[in-house]
């Protein structure tokens, strides 16, 4: 599996930087990457063009492979998390088990 990476350029991404951080990730599937992580230690001061960004790669993503976000800051973790984008973080939400875990079911319980 080759992983590639993608920085956020910060210190908040704007809806002017979508299209060619679009474009760069194509290129990152297009070269061959199973998965891309995007770096996004540089955003400390996130706002709605940040997510703005993210929503669009995520979208880029679809169908070609695994994307990831890495050293968001607790700001940029809150903000994603209330727009329900928190799974981009490899990170399960509140009350939903981590991905990849399934619940246990015991014999004698009863079916929903």
């Amino acid at each position: 599996m080759e992983i590639r990476r993608l920085a956020l350029p910060g210190p908040s991404p704007t809806e002017q930087d979508t299209a060619r951080l679009c474009a760069r990730l194509a290129r990152l599937y297009d070269d061959g990457a199973d998965a891309v992580v995007c770096e996004a230690g540089a955003v400390t001061a996130p706002g709605l063009g940040a997510v703005a960004v993210l929503a669009r790669l995520r979208l880029a993503a679809r169908g070609r492979g695994a994307l990831t976000v890495t050293g968001a800051t607790p700001a940029l973790r809150a903000l994603l998390d209330l727009v329900g984008l928190v799974e981009l973080l490899g990170e399960a939400e509140q009350g939903e088990p981590a991905g990849g875990v399934q619940e246990g079911v015991e014999a004698d319980d009863a079916a929903l």
